[in-house]
């Protein structure tokens, strides 16, 4: 019996919450927001030493169960369009529950309290300040059927979230030490909201052969061309803030060097699926969107915090 739990647990997160996939994303986002903070604050006295390993540890197990906790809002939400168009995922058929998922979610929010509570009662403030968010993306903000007609407002509604969380991972650098909001973190939140908004185009972007009915993705609601337009709108988007946010810590030839084979990747995806609409061109949005979230972090946070440390 025992092993029967671990296995259908198992069979449910490799099917709707990859761990190593989901795992690498995370680790590299949450370093890089603290990397990034304590770049920023690199002429700031600190009042206190923060353990930089420890801060992003915090980060990223946070980071990682606000994700897990996405995911558990969603089977939520959408349990009643699964059961009806999409008996195959896992809580439809019944290999798990949502009260078992419900329980999980609130097991990770202890977890969550407990971490913050070791950085100080602003990061409390902070983690209730992302949950309520979540817990609004829950109610669809209690206009469901306004948003459902209304495709972008809800995938910007929903993308808040990114740089609600992008915040509180920096701020498991600066809130303990002392030194209070970065003024100049905006370029780095906006970052992380274009970022999500890839991640979420780019997983919604499909072959003609693979669109399934009552599943609104992107290509199938815009069209395939209007679709992939969009997201290669947003790659630029990204592409400029991350140019903004590395000139404020004085890495723009960093980033930029990391940029150029990125917007050449989502070019040539771009083209061969509009041109060759095939379910592998179809997936190449997805892992070019990961590609991103590796790039575009690493060079912003993580290089310049460890080149900082040896120069």
């Amino acid at each position: 019996m025992a092993t029967d739990v671990k296995n259908r647990w198992w069979v449910y997160l490799d099917e709707r919450f990859p761990l190593m996939k989901n795992g690498l994303l995370i680790a590299v986002f949450a370093a890089a927001a603290v990397g990034y903070a304590a770049v920023l604050a690199r002429e700031t006295p600190s009042p206190q030493p923060v353990s930089l390993p420890g801060a992003m540890l915090i980060a990223f197990l946070t980071l990682f169960l606000f994700f897990f906790q996405l995911r558990v809002a969603d089977e939520f939400k959408d349990y009643a369009d699964d059961a009806q168009f999409r008996s195959y995922r896992p809580v439809p058929r019944g290999l798990v529950s949502l009260h078992e998922l419900g329980v999980l979610a609130i097991a990770a929010a202890v977890i969550q309290f407990g971490l913050a509570f070791s950085l100080g009662w602003g990061m409390v403030l902070l983690l209730a300040l992302v949950w309520g968010y979540i817990w609004l993306m829950r109610e669809e903000f209690f206009a469901p059927e306004w948003l459902k007609v209304h495709p972008v407002l809800y995938m910007l509604s929903h993308m808040v979230v990114m740089p609600l969380m992008a915040l509180y991972a920096s701020a498991c650098f600066w809130s303990p030490a002392g030194l209070g909001l970065p003024t100049t973190l905006g370029w780095f939140l906006l970052v992380s909201y274009c970022n999500g908004m890839i991640i979420e185009l780019g997983r919604k972007i499909r072959a003609p052969q693979d669109e399934e009915t009552g599943v609104e993705t992107y290509s199938a609601l815009w069209g395939r061309s209007n679709a992939v337009a969009v997201w290669l709108a947003v790659m630029g988007g990204l592409a400029i803030a991350s140019l903004l946010a590395a000139r404020t810590i004085q890495f723009l030839p960093l980033v930029t060097l990391f940029l150029l084979p990125l917007l050449t990747a989502a070019m040539v995806v771009s083209w061969r699926f509009v041109s060759n609409p095939t379910t592998r061109w179809a997936k190449s949005f997805e892992w070019t969107s990961g590609l991103s979230t590796l790039l575009v972090y690493t060079s912003l946070g993580i290089l310049p915090l460890f080149l900082q440390h040896r120069l």
